[in-house]
């Protein structure tokens, strides 16, 4: 059983949508926390890129300079 805290809240969806949901009895509620969750993991992960963006570009410039660390051992790709 989950611990996490629920809260209601007002939406407005088009009425064309909510009638197909009803109909093939799609829980709404379990639909947008799957959703949002999905969304906000994406945005989450955009963010980090974004804040990050700046030692990841310097990470691929050392790399693209000097080879990585572990080159001098990896005999199969000679």
């Amino acid at each position: 059983m989950s611990s996490v805290t629920k809260k209601a809240a007002n939406l407005t969806v088009r009425a064309d949508l909510l009638e197909e949901a009803r109909a093939r009895k799609i829980n709404l509620s379990q639909t947008l926390e799957i959703a949002l969750a999905a969304e906000l993991k994406k945005r989450r992960e955009a963010e980090w890129l974004e804040q990050n963006k700046a030692a990841i570009e310097a990470y691929n410039r050392e790399i693209a300079e000097h080879g990585l660390f572990s080159d001098r051992y990896r005999d199969f790709c000679r």
